[in-house]
């Protein structure tokens, strides 16, 4: 069944499977929402548009027994888009059960797991795979089967992790913006695994809190959730990428310090598999300013290095970059905030500079906005290929 027909599916099921899941004691939340893009710069493929609009769905139902001990959390997401097939699409972010014992939790099913403290990117943040075809900033992450022990003790939690198969990472199609070019075609993809997507992976993490330090140690071994791309023809003679996962160990440290208005921050990576082994890392802080001129907003001030010392095939755009950026709280009844970040390359000067603002109206309704422009891009700059897709986004949501 195609992803189209998936979400279709989805959105007609909503309503009446809400409607038995408040019948049947599940506690049911969620939003629908609309979004509208529009690119002011003439696109670099004449099969693309300047302007793009899709709807999405994401309800979540939740259902505890045995005094809380025992719980299903069900989240699927769909989003029908208007000229991009490939962002038409369907995926379970959460389809879990959760057991609470006296010093431990077990999760099986499909999950999604965030580690990580930086602003501007997260290094360790490597048990899902990404979902760009949602964003382009890699926080839309897509579910991944799992078994997930914690055990909780004084001395810290640690958290084993089953990875039972691998997910592919998403990507516009070529009637998609933003986009990279040649566009990727990711039914091509190679694996070094023979397993390919049938393969288990392991993780480990530790985390704890010592004073005012939040800190985590963490290893990874299987396929990287960051490939790299080779090049390849279709019948026509179109040149078209295709990702190429390989089987990768990556240790990673993230930890932040908290000391009066300061946050200080730091991840760290040491990964091999792909190439030579290298170290990434990204650190800074974020300082604020409470009751900005006595009134109730809050003014954030932050600021991050970012360094990848990987191999030009797979190193991310942020090789040697200065991240700063801006948050403000209003800290009003309609939770009203923004963040306005640039992150300027130091080698080439090129910056990638980006505006997310977001308000609620009302007891449902959230508007929000993101504008994201690139500039200066030199040629063997990753950011390269999206040198002419600045582009605005604005969406309008109802939470249930």
């Amino acid at each position: 069944m195609t992803s189209r027909k998936q979400l279709l599916l989805t959105i007609a099921a909503w309503l009446p499977l809400s409607l038995w899941a408040e019948q049947s004691d599940w506690q049911v939340s969620g939003f629908v929402s609309g979004q509208a893009w529009y690119f002011w710069q003439e696109p670099l493929d004449p099969i693309q548009s300047d302007s793009n609009v899709s709807l999405a769905v994401r309800p979540e139902f939740y259902k505890a027994w045995n005094e809380g001990r025992d719980s299903i959390n069900f989240i699927p997401f769909g989003r029908v888009d208007q000229r991009d097939s490939d962002r038409t699409h369907f995926d379970i972010r959460e389809l879990k059960w959760q057991h609470v014992g006296p010093d431990w939790e077990l999760r099986v099913g499909a999950d999604v797991v965030f580690w990580g403290v930086a602003e501007s990117t997260h290094l360790v943040d490597i048990i899902n795979q990404t979902d760009v075809v949602e964003n382009i900033d890699g926080e839309d992450k897509l579910g991944q089967p799992m078994v997930n022990l914690s055990l909780i003790r004084d001395w810290g939690t640690i958290d084993f992790f089953v990875l039972a198969g691998f997910r592919k990472r998403t990507f516009p199609g070529p009637a998609g913006r933003p986009r990279i070019h040649p566009p990727v075609n990711p039914d091509a993809a190679v694996f070094e695994s023979d397993d390919e997507e049938e393969s288990i992976d392991l993780a480990l993490r530790w985390s704890h809190t010592i004073g005012n330090w939040d800190i985590g140690l963490s290893h990874f071994h299987g396929t990287s959730r960051d490939p790299r791309f080779g090049f390849d023809a279709d019948a026509s003679g179109a040149i078209f990428l295709f990702p190429i996962y390989e089987q990768i160990d990556q240790t990673g440290v993230d930890a932040q310090l908290t000391w009066n208005s300061w946050l200080w921050k730091l991840e760290a990576i040491r990964r091999t598999g792909q190439g030579e082994s290298f170290n990434a890392a990204v650190g800074g802080f974020e300082y604020t300013l409470y009751g900005l001129l006595d009134s109730a907003t809050d003014l954030g001030l932050v600021g991050e290095y970012l360094y990848d010392g990987g191999p030009v095939e797979t190193r991310s755009p942020f090789e040697s970059d200065v991240f700063t950026g801006f948050r403000f709280t209003l800290n009003d009844e309609q939770s009203t905030e923004a963040l306005f970040g640039c992150t300027l390359d130091l080698n080439s000067s090129s910056r990638f500079c980006s505006i997310e603002a977001r308000r609620r109206f009302g007891a449902h309704w959230v508007g929000s906005a993101e504008v994201r422009t690139f500039s200066s891009v030199p040629r063997l700059d990753p950011f390269f290929t999206l040198r002419q897709d600045d582009y605005i986004q604005l969406e309008l949501a109802y939470y249930f």
